[in-house]
């Protein structure tokens, strides 16, 4: 055999090689889950108020806005919370609840006020007593109105500095969804 058709033939064989395993490469990074709705569910200790937060996006990214709902809670009160997050898109329904429950170490909520109206604590941990967020307090002081943010992030550093206590700001990782909820305390 040739040089010239040793080098062609060795070439093919490569680009075969080459293409044959990038089909089976692993995902390393995680396929981003699609969210289309996520609803936030407010319950009063003594179950006398209820208010629910509601994100619907159910073209997805781009194409229409998303439907965003706020509510009313009372003031001086604690409520029990609970996320719910869902691929609406898909028949049947996905929960990404289930998903963010089983992979709780890979996932943190995270919620900000614009003021001191409303104040967040996590109720849910991951084997390593670490936050996750779909289970929560949330505690209103006065009257007023607020805007209240809810973070999804995927592959939070959970053990950076304060992000046990929810502050996002060393959290890394990536965004899977960030909503903002008008809030009015009464």
């Amino acid at each position: 055999m040739t040089p010239t058709k040793l080098l062609a033939f060795c070439s093919l064989f490569f680009l075969f090689f080459a293409t044959s395993c990038e089909d089976e490469m692993p995902d390393v990074d995680g396929e981003e889950e699609l969210i289309t709705t996520l609803t936030y569910t407010l319950t009063s200790e003594d179950g006398s108020d209820t208010a629910v937060l509601t994100f619907k996006d159910l073209d997805g990214d781009g194409g229409n806005d998303p439907e965003i709902t706020g509510d009313t809670l009372q003031s001086n009160t604690i409520y029990n919370g609970q996320i719910t997050l869902l691929n609406e898109s898909e028949t049947p329904v996905e929960s990404i609840t289930e998903e963010i429950e089983e992979e709780d170490d890979e996932h943190q909520l995270f919620f900000s006020s614009t003021d001191d109206l409303v104040s967040v604590s996590y109720e849910d941990a991951d084997d390593a007593n670490n936050p996750i967020g779909l289970s929560t307090k949330l505690t209103t002081t006065v009257t007023g109105t607020t805007d209240l943010t809810i973070t999804l992030r995927h592959l939070p550093m959970k053990d950076a500095e304060n992000v046990a206590a929810g502050d996002i700001t060393n959290a890394g990782g990536s965004t899977d969804i960030e909503v903002t909820f008008p809030v009015t305390v009464q």
